[in-house]
């Protein structure tokens, strides 16, 4: 940042700071909003964009090299007239970073030639053949361009300080797509009845992204294949990581690897079925080995706490005497167990849940239920292991965002391969939300933009008004508008403006 960028911002905050400081207002004669006497008039030679932060991702695009990796690596065109790979590629992921929510939406974009200006595109492609590109893809090819933006990931890991690579930790799940159309190849009913597919998300919990997405029929069970594609960011991980930790509930406990990725030095902590079994080995553990499972508080009260609300959902429960079951405790103990396709034994965590069922005011019996995490992790406590266990929970807000943030899983194409591409193309851009919070140098503000939901990004860095001037051999965005976080953007672009690669 210069020193008149410094300058105007001060100035612009402080003024921001007195319009809105609080006044003892009187009552007021007339509403705060007036009617002022609008006119609309058209800019002769002035051009603007809404979305002026997506200069700054196309500069780390290519500070990254990512355009060049995909047009190396991915060969799905015999001949590039006019458009390149990375022309498509870049294409439908700024879309989704803009704000688009399907194919169509590229139309708005290809038509406003102020946008096609700002990425130095003389055209950019338009939906219905981004549809045919989509179509090209085979699996082949779509690992490949998976490969080339993990080229870019790796580059952007390796920029962090140290402690960013003491541990890298892989979360493993699958989830439903579903698909109101009827003649889509491969799609499937799911176990719920949903017809559609069944992605597997392997992705990295320390900073929320998806390092691989693979499309599957929905009939498939979650860990369908699963083994390949972690192995795959094992190998992603290791040059980077002194540490790699696999996570993932009970359908993930893929017993026939694990004695593989133990000689790797590769931790797991997995959910585990309660089988009869294990639920026979924990009744015979002996009521002195089980210790109070303490789970830590949501958050920590900053001021002094307020006092609790009724219990709505509670209290109808017992007025209609439906059937309710409530926890009333938690224990945690530990036993050596050997799963059949193993070779080595490896410890059994489990939970014991006691619980109280009830109708209406009158409590009917208790109950106790198990649950079981298997770990070849020797230094973790018990207590620890199940409550690095619960916190996969965070996976499922990284899905409901590929889901409903950026709409990655709404299946556009016609064919699982199509419609998987478009899925990896799609993620590119969270990825590129991720990377861009990565290169911000205040802890606190990357691990905000790291964890912020893709809507609330959008608004923040992308969505920024800005006058495109060209002037020499220079394209400036001017900045029309104020908000708080124009001083973090600002930093991080002059950041991503003079990152060096060996």
């Amino acid at each position: 940042m210069n020193k008149r960028d410094h300058k105007i911002l001060r100035k612009r905050k402080g003024r921001l700071k007195r319009r809105l400081k609080r006044k003892n207002y009187h009552e007021q004669l007339e509403p705060m909003m007036k009617q002022p006497n609008i006119i609309y008039e058209m800019a002769e030679r002035t051009q603007a964009v809404g979305c002026g932060g997506i200069g700054a991702i196309h500069r780390l695009v290519g500070q990254l090299k990512l355009d060049k990796a995909i047009n190396e690596r991915v060969k799905v065109l015999k001949a590039h007239i006019p458009y390149f790979e990375s022309d498509h590629v870049l294409n439908i992921a700024y879309n989704v970073m803009c704000g688009g929510t399907s194919l169509e939406d590229i139309e708005k974009l290809r038509n406003n030639e102020t946008y096609m200006n700002c990425l130095g595109a003389g055209r950019i492609p338009d939906p219905t053949t981004e549809g045919d590109y989509l179509r090209r893809y085979d699996r082949e090819s779509i690992i490949e361009l998976q490969e080339a933006i993990n080229e870019s990931r790796v580059k952007v890991w390796m920029m962090q300080d140290e402690s960013f690579g003491e541990e890298a930790i892989i979360d493993s799940d699958g989830t439903i797509a579903e698909t109101g159309g009827e003649c889509k190849e491969g799609m499937d009913m799911s176990y719920k009845g949903v017809w559609g597919y069944g992605p597997l998300i392997v992705s990295l919990a320390n900073t929320g992204e998806p390092l691989y997405v693979v499309n599957r029929p929905g009939s498939q069970p979650s860990s369908t294949g699963a083994a390949e594609w972690i192995d795959r960011a094992i190998d992603l991980v290791a040059p980077v990581f002194a540490k790699t930790t696999l996570r993932g509930d009970t359908d993930f406990s893929l017993t026939q690897n694990f004695d593989r990725w133990d000689e790797k030095g590769v931790k797991f902590v997995f959910g585990y079925d309660a089988i009869k079994p294990l639920r026979r080995m924990a009744d015979e553990i002996p009521d002195g080995d089980w210790k109070p499972l303490e789970r830590l508080p949501r958050y920590e009260v900053a001021t002094r706490e307020r006092g609790r609300r009724e219990n709505v959902k509670e209290r109808i429960v017992k007025e209609r005497e439906y059937k309710n079951i409530s926890l009333t405790s938690e224990q945690v103990a530990e036993f050596e167990y050997k799963p059949t396709a193993c070779k080595k034994s490896y410890r059994m965590v489990v939970v014991r849940k006691n619980l109280s069922v009830e109708k209406g005011e009158n409590k009917l019996f208790d109950e106790i239920r198990y649950f079981f995490y298997v770990t070849n992790d020797r230094e973790k406590t018990a207590e620890e292991v199940v409550l690095f266990a619960n916190k996969r929970g965070n996976q499922e807000n990284l899905i409901g965002q590929l889901k409903s943030g950026i709409n990655a899983l709404r299946m556009p194409s016609d064919s699982l391969d199509s419609n998987w591409a478009y899925m990896v193309i799609a993620t590119l851009a969270w990825s590129l939300k991720a990377w861009s919070g990565l290169m911000v140098e205040v802890e606190v503000a990357s691990k905000e933009i790291v964890r912020m939901e893709f809507k609330r990004y959008l608004s923040t860095f992308i969505q920024i008004p800005c006058q495109i001037l060209k002037t020499g051999r220079r394209l400036v965005y001017r900045i029309l508008s104020y908000n708080e976080h124009l001083e973090t953007f600002l930093k991080t672009f002059s950041q991503i403006k003079h990152m060096t690669f060996s």
